[in-house]
């Protein structure tokens, strides 16, 4: 487990915005991961996507990584801020455009 933990550590470090999904931005696998791709994408925020139904390991490290039982999960500056029902609730206080910072125009 600490191998699959270091590489999603390595993930969440190397890019500001992070979301680990099912599915890609242009084909999302589930409902809520299209709509937390649609969310960031209104933002205009530049984010990097993982996609965990190519990795079995990642899939399954991503939970336990961040102690959340779901994906879509999305991380920004390393932290972990939750899933697409809290991405839905920041976006629409206004809250995740400041997290998210400059590029949320």
């Amino acid at each position: 487990m600490s191998q699959v933990k270091d590489r999603i550590a390595a993930i969440v470090s190397k890019d500001d915005v992070v979301l680990f999904m099912k599915g890609t931005t242009l084909f999302p696998q589930c409902g809520f991961s299209s709509r937390a791709v649609a969310i960031l994408d209104h933002l205009g925020v530049p984010f990097e996507t993982v996609d965990v139904l190519q990795d079995p390991e990642i899939r399954q490290g991503i939970k336990a990584y961040s102690d959340w039982p779901t994906v879509p999960q999305l991380y920004v500056k390393g932290e972990f801020v939750g899933g697409s029902d809290i991405m839905m609730e920041m976006f629409e206080s206004g809250e995740l455009k400041q997290l998210v910072g400059e590029g949320a125009e």
